[in-house]
């Protein structure tokens, strides 16, 4: 059974930083391509970025290139997510995923940017 435990949201002000960290349990983490999405109040759910196994290689929306860094630990089965220089359009729910689409994702973490 796939679980997903995301943690590490908050409240913080514009241009401030966060980490969410995501454990994963229940499949082979290490071969699968992990990935980011978010749902900001009264919208649909937004791909933010992907990592491959091992690392090799990253993509990420442009809203958030430049700012935000995708990465894992295979050995520990977490991923993470380092949110820089936030903004009030990064206020979302954040999920953890299998799927870009995010459909088999965790519960969520909380990212609420204001001033």
């Amino acid at each position: 059974q796939v679980q997903l435990v995301e943690s590490g949201g908050g409240l913080v002000q514009p241009g401030a930083s966060l980490r969410l960290s995501c454990i994963a349990s229940g499949f082979p983490f290490n071969d699968y391509i992990m990935n980011w999405v978010r749902q900001a109040p009264g919208k649909g759910l937004e791909w933010v970025s992907s990592i491959y196994s091992l690392g090799v290689a990253a993509e990420y929306a442009d809203s958030v290139l430049g700012r935000f860094t995708i990465s894992r630990d295979d050995a520990k089965k977490t991923l993470y997510l380092q949110m820089n220089n936030l903004n009030p359009e990064d206020t979302a729910v954040y999920y953890c995923a299998v799927d870009r689409a995010g459909t088999v994702r965790g519960q969520g973490t909380q990212v609420t940017v204001s001033s």
